[in-house]
């Protein structure tokens, strides 16, 4: 049985393996851990942590749409990060252009 200690221990260290080399990096893979990570399937959790096992050009290139992963788990995976990115940018331009002057 997981308790919530696993489950904020496993956050803790994947959100720490989220942070790279690269900000850019850093911003998607840390937003997608915050938002949705707890969320995931176990085998969903597995694919993100495997996905975290790349090196980091190779996660940029995927990211950033230059080419896709090999393995289509993995590029399903990444489609849906890249989604949940550029909602969260698309949210605060407009929490951004909401604000009274």
């Amino acid at each position: 049985m997981v308790t919530v200690n696993d489950s904020e221990n496993k956050l803790s260290k994947v959100r720490w393996q989220c942070k790279r080399g690269m900000l850019e990096l850093d911003l998607i893979l840390q937003n997608f851990c915050d938002k949705a990570f707890l969320s995931l399937s176990p085998e969903k959790q597995d694919q993100f942590e495997l996905l975290l096992q790349a090196q980091d050009q190779d996660l940029q290139r995927w990211l950033v749409g230059v080419e896709p992963a090999a393995d289509p788990k993995l590029q399903d995976l990444i489609l849906v990060i890249r989604h949940m990115y550029a909602m969260t940018q698309v949210e605060e331009k407009q929490a951004k252009q909401a604000q009274p002057v």
